[in-house]
């Protein structure tokens, strides 16, 4: 089993950057792909980006991509957020895919964090 655990929400401004961090317990950890997702008010979850058990392969939502940097090392796995915007503004949540390959599909994913608030003020 893989244990999420988001930290590095929080509130700024428009324009500005923020670095989410999830440290993932357990053995098997490097074998999984992990991958962010994120849910505002009155939404459903949503993807944002992934990247396989390697770190060879990375995908990105259309609406984060070339703002948003998904990363892994050892047992932690990172989303660096530049130019934010007030649309980025939900829950992000840190989540684990047994099968290795980097995957959109929630479906994939059995293991999630309990979620980071990130809040981009206009």
């Amino acid at each position: 089993q893989v244990h999420p655990v988001e930290s590095g929400g929080g509130l700024v401004q428009a324009g500005g950057s923020l670095r989410l961090s999830c440290a993932a317990s357990g053995r098997t950890f490097s074998s999984y792909a992990m991958g962010w997702f994120r849910q505002a008010p009155g939404k459903e979850r949503e993807f944002v980006a992934t990247i396989s058990w390697s770190g060879g392969s990375t995908y990105y939502a259309d609406s984060v991509k070339g703002r948003f940097t998904i990363s892994r090392a050892k047992n932690m796995v990172y989303l660096q957020m530049n130019s934010l915007k007030p649309e980025d503004t939900a829950v992000y949540y840190c989540a684990a895919a047994p099968l290795g390959g980097a995957t959109y599909e929630i479906r994939d994913y059995d293991y999630w964090g309990q979620g980071t608030q990130v809040t981009v003020s206009s």
